[in-house]
């Protein structure tokens, strides 16, 4: 298990990249060689970097996120990227100086994995301003790279002074660096992307209009409630439709209530999940037999999850059934979604669930507490005894990203 602190004789032993007898590598003359001409020599620092997991290579390695070679900058994105998340990012084979395989995940990866895989942390403002530079390099898949990693590390704090390149970027020549914004400004909260993302809705690409869709409902614009539900109506189904009906509940704002009742009864799945979430936030009880109803015989997993979280909020008990559906590895991220939106009120609810025979549900449930807990989780959590290793290492992560969140 990686924590997101190294000692520094963890860094002395990692930076040693020459024989026991060899003097090892210091680390400042490794951060020097960042500077070094020798293109192989800036690769092999900046491995070294990744291996010791010192925080104070952060700030460093920024700069070679615009370096003039595709494979350094790309290795030095990987590297601030595992700063950050709590597995490892996934290597990419090489032969010689070069690459073989390139990764199917890396950032694009990383931020698809979502929240909980990223330790709650601030990135250097440094770090963020290099990232967004690299959004406008010449080659496609650093701007890629470099967007979506600006999700992943922003996510516990992002500089408002940086905002307006962000912004920018929604307006980007590149349809899918705009669609990756998108979705980049939806997961950081960017309010001030209000604006942009409601003109983004009639991008001349369906990804960015879909994607611009759903960032407006993670966001909240209110502004936006019309034009969404024009476009609900203009697509009709399919996933523009969707789009836009995940964006309004999202929202909820009251007005979308009649919206949310028509689709409550869709043929579609995504459409019947998003407006019994919309009804859920609203507060809307009208249709609570209906959710009762869909909670236990929906013939889909993700409605019937939808509708046990949407019954929740509206008063009723439906968090021992929310905590069912994580045996499923298809519900369990939208599950754990659900939970973490409720928040530390269902904290004590959720701690006897520790004691499941499920060892799945055990490690899933200790996840949520991680994101969510206080005191009474971090307690338990630290006396935690259990046969199973992953639940015993899903417990160490947890009681480490509740100390961050709470320092």
């Amino acid at each position: 298990m990686k924590y997101p602190f190294a000692s520094a004789v963890c860094v002395a032993a990692a930076l040693s990249a020459a024989p026991a007898a060899a003097q090892p590598a210091r680390f400042d003359d490794v951060v020097r060689n960042l500077r070094n001409p020798d293109a192989k020599v800036r690769m092999s620092a900046i491995r070294l970097l990744r291996e010791a997991q010192y925080p104070e290579a952060i700030v460093p390695l920024a700069p070679l996120i615009n370096d003039p070679i595709n494979e350094i900058q790309l290795d030095a994105i990987a590297a601030e990227l595992s700063f950050f998340m709590v597995d490892k990012v996934p290597e990419r084979r090489r032969v010689g100086f070069v690459i073989e395989v390139r990764s199917s995940g890396g950032a694009p990866g990383a931020f698809e994995m979502g929240p909980l895989a990223v330790w709650p942390k601030a990135a250097p403002p440094e770090l963020i301003d290099a990232l967004l530079k690299a959004v406008d390099d010449e080659t496609g898949r650093i701007r890629l790279e470099a967007i979506n990693a600006v999700g992943v590390v922003g996510l516990r704090s992002f500089p408002a002074a940086a905002e307006p390149a962000l912004v920018k970027a929604l307006d980007h020549y590149d349809p899918a660096v705009r669609a990756a914004a998108a979705n980049v400004a939806g997961r950081l909260k960017i309010k001030a992307a209000g604006d942009a993302l409601i003109k983004s809705i009639n991008d001349s690409n369906r990804e960015v209009r879909y994607a611009a869709m759903r960032a407006l409902g993670d966001i909240k614009e209110p502004r936006a409630v019309q034009a969404l539900t024009e476009q609900l109506t203009y697509y009709g189904k399919g996933e523009g439709a969707w789009s836009a009906l995940h964006a309004l509940a999202r929202i909820a704002d009251p007005s979308s209530v009649p919206v949310f009742v028509t689709h409550l009864t869709s043929k579609d799945p995504f459409m019947r999940r998003s407006a019994a979430e919309g009804l859920g936030r609203t507060g809307d009880v009208s249709q609570v037999s209906v959710l009762h109803a869909g909670a236990g015989n929906d013939l889909s997993g993700t409605v019937r999850a939808a509708m046990a979280f949407a019954l929740q909020k509206l008063g009723q008990h439906y968090v021992t059934r929310l905590v069912d559906f994580l045996t499923t590895d298809d519900l369990a991220p939208q599950v754990q979604a659900y939970l973490i939106e409720l928040g530390p009120a269902i904290e004590k609810e959720l701690l006897p669930r520790l004691q499941e025979p499920d060892e799945v549900i055990r490690a899933r449930v200790v996840e949520v507490l991680g994101a969510i807990g206080g005191q009474p989780s971090l307690t338990v959590l630290e006396g935690l005894k259990d046969k199973d290793r992953e639940v015993v290492q899903a417990a160490q992560r947890a009681v480490e990203r509740i100390k961050m969140r709470q320092g």
